[in-house]
């Protein structure tokens, strides 16, 4: 038998926990006999003494456990569970076709996604502006979704991983939020209790990331890698760039939009294009579906080509409670805003560097995010026709097409525009979409 307190007092004088010891103080989090005081203490003792390998695999398998653990063998699937998880960003649209394309396939991606907070966009918060759309089905519906369509992407439901919930509602009011251990096990006790075969994660760098350096998000691909596949579950990572706004849009509904011009091929950001099949590709290696990156993408190319990717999505649509005829009538179903204006820099030149997290930052001052947790959303409003970095800024060339309800909220995005983008009379360096693939051999 274990004491809530002497396992915080082994952690605050910095000796390493066992298994045993981080489990039972999970499983108290989860059974309400841990209090919030001692799950802060708990917290801060880890932000400051940090955790080894072994430690953060043992907290990420007891927050998994800490819940139910899906299990879906009942459903006989043909294929591997296959999914991916991006730290977030602004135009991260990827999710919306990388489940689809996928699943075309021949994999099942039962992807549970979050909500946005702060300057990210948030992949629930974009397919709630399907009408109908519900991110909370039941349990059996979520499984036959998966199966009939090969992927369906829903919310957290309560009683996957409960611990993290009440952890991660601490580590928000008393600053622990930004400690690699901790972020590792709340992002992949959510993502292992699904069930997954393999998994893909999306690590952003640059301007409009998580971590706040090349380096702190280097280090934390390489963390989930490691705790990961200490955990059992086959796992790599990309770092891709986030100094830019992904795709050419960054708003809810406006997201949508493209997400379905991709699939269908009415219209595909060379960026967007390229990081999405970067992580499809990855995921079809690491679940057996392809030999290597080469015939995955050519696999990939196939289903957008033939359309099997975009009826994947459109039957994910409607199995969840969206418009049966989504894919060919999403103009009529998706909300727009009144006034669709664009903002021209101030001077031509080239775009030469983007404040990405302002511009994350400017859609949800218009209402198209949260500022806290309680917040409405306003699906309609944001950016469209972004700027890439290198393309010049001239009269025929604006910044941005901004999507506003009316002219003040117009002119303070427009304000919020022209301040995140830096114009020059030089082009900037290009850089990669993808700076380096992160594999177990690498940690």
């Amino acid at each position: 038998m274990y004491l809530p307190q002497e396992i915080i007092r082994k952690k605050r004088d910095n000796i390493e926990l066992t298994a045993d010891e981080i489990n039972f103080f999970i499983q108290g989090i989860a059974k309400d006999s841990v209090s919030e005081g001692q799950i802060a203490a708990f917290a801060m003792a880890i932000y400051f003494n940090d955790m080894t390998m072994d430690e953060r695999v043992a907290l990420t398998c007891a927050m998994r456990d800490s819940g139910m653990v899906i299990d879906w063998s009942h459903m006989n699937f043909d294929g591997p569970i296959v999914d991916k998880h991006s730290t977030g960003g602004v135009g991260d649209v990827t999710s919306l076709m990388l489940g689809p394309m996928v699943a075309a396939c021949g994999g099942y991606v039962p992807m549970i996604s979050g909500r946005g907070l702060g300057h990210t966009g948030g992949t629930l918060d974009k397919l709630e502006s399907i009408p109908g759309y519900n991110i909370t089905p039941s349990n059996d519906v979520f499984g036959q979704v998966t199966k009939d369509a090969g992927v369906a992407i829903i919310g957290q439901t309560g009683d996957l991983a409960p611990a993290d919930k009440r952890v991660y509602a601490t580590r928000d009011v008393t600053a622990t939020v930004d400690n690699i251990s901790l972020i590792t096990a709340s992002i992949l006790s959510k993502k292992l209790a699904a069930g997954l075969g393999s998994l893909v994660m999306d690590v952003k760098v640059g301007s409009g990331a998580f971590m706040p350096t090349y380096e702190a998000s280097e280090e934390l691909a390489k963390s989930i890698v490691a705790v990961a596949n200490g955990a059992g579950t086959k796992t790599t990572a990309l770092l891709t760039d986030m100094n830019q706004v992904l795709a050419s849009t960054a708003g809810n509904a406006l997201e949508v939009r493209e997400a379905v011009q991709f699939l269908t091929g009415e219209y595909r950001n060379p960026r967007l294009f390229e990081v999405t099949m970067a992580l499809c590709a990855e995921m079809l290696v690491n679940s057996g579906l392809a030999t290597d990156i080469e015939q995955a993408r050519e696999k990939l190319q196939a289903v957008l080509d033939n359309g099997k990717a975009a009826e994947c999505f459109g039957k994910m649509v409607a199995g969840l409670g969206g418009p049966a005829d989504f894919m060919t009538n999403y103009d009529s179903y998706l909300e727009k805003a009144e006034l669709v204006k664009p903002v021209y820099a101030e001077t031509t030149g080239y775009a030469f560097a983007m404040d990405t997290r302002a511009l994350g930052m400017a859609v949800v001052g218009m209402g198209g995010g949260r500022r806290v947790a309680t917040d409405t959303i306003d699906y309609a409003v944001g950016l469209s026709d972004m700027i890439r970095l290198g393309d010049e800024a001239n009269a025929d060339q604006p910044l941005a097409v901004i999507h506003a309800r009316n002219e003040a909220q117009w002119e303070e995005a427009a304000k919020a525009v022209r301040a995140a983008i830096t114009i020059s009379d030089q082009k900037p360096e290009p850089t990669p979409e993808v700076y380096r693939r992160v594999r177990p051999e690498d940690v």
